[in-house]
């Protein structure tokens, strides 16, 4: 495990610090050795991001219950873009890239602001559209 990053939210400027993510979800299988940048003022201030596993580094910036729904629609639509056309992962993340114009490094939809989810989400709605309705029912 690496030192706990210093970081602080962008709603209210106090600092975020490392902890269980059963504080948010409770103790269940999804926050089990789960660990959140949770914002010291929470729950008043409602922005935490998850941490990776093995280095508890976070995945992204701070994020509000707003902002958070918005990464995960993102998500959703890049990974049915993803089906759609047959893509890796990986492949779909260049093509990500490329679209927005941005380098690998800042190509993480965690890092995203409303308005960029709501670009990643436009985009990839107009590029899986052609094929959408030629995929079978699931």
């Amino acid at each position: 495990m690496t030192k706990q990053k210093q970081i602080k939210c962008p709603y209210c400027h106090a600092g975020a610090s490392l902890r269980p993510a059963s504080v948010v979800y409770g103790c269940n299988r999804r926050s089990q050795g789960k660990f959140l940048y949770l914002c010291d003022r929470w729950p008043a201030c409602d922005a935490y991001v998850s941490a990776h596993d093995r280095t508890h580094q976070p995945m992204g910036t701070l994020a509000n219950g707003d902002l958070r729904h918005k990464r995960i629609l993102a998500h959703r639509a890049l990974e049915h873009l993803q089906q759609v056309r047959h893509m890796e992962k990986w492949e779909a993340y260049i093509w990500l890239q490329a679209k927005l114009g941005l380098s690998d490094r800042q190509a993480h939809i965690g890092q995203f602001s409303d308005w960029m989810c709501d670009e990643v989400i436009r985009l990839c709605h107009q590029a899986a559209a052609p094929l959408d309705g030629l995929q079978p029912a699931a």
